[in-house]
């Protein structure tokens, strides 16, 4: 299983890429296997100001529809358009090409309380 350890992550199976105060996000590659195929993802949260663990869109698999939290007190900045056309990058590409949003993050000290890529490795008993 792909954990890459530059990386911070959450409780809630998201990846988060620190970039100055921008937040990139996506799901883990432990994620989308227990989702399975991904056939939507969801955000109508592009521009809107949100509060850690706030949901910020939702990704459907063929089984499920599942909540995705927002990691981060801050603006949702962009959506990954790719994914209207091509929702399956979740699964072939987690950590690259099917990331899922921007966000501007507002409180940076929240940043210490995501899980270190071992922290991440312990929760999911890899």
């Amino acid at each position: 299983m792909n954990i890459p350890a530059e990386l911070k992550y959450t409780k809630d199976h998201e990846w988060i890429k620190i970039d100055g105060d921008i937040a990139t996000i996506g799901i883990t590659d432990f994620a989308q296997g227990e989702l399975g195929d991904i056939v939507y993802v969801e955000v109508e949260t592009v521009d809107e100001e949100l509060e850690r663990e706030e949901v910020f869109g939702t990704v459907e698999a063929v089984k499920t529809v599942s909540d995705l939290f927002i990691p981060l007190d801050g603006e949702v900045i962009e959506f990954n358009e790719t994914l209207e056309g091509e929702p399956e990058l979740v699964n072939t590409d987690p950590y690259g090409a099917g990331w899922m949003v921007k966000v501007k993050f507002s409180n940076e000290s929240q940043v210490n309380d995501l899980l270190s890529a071992d922290a991440y490795k312990e929760l999911i008993g890899g």
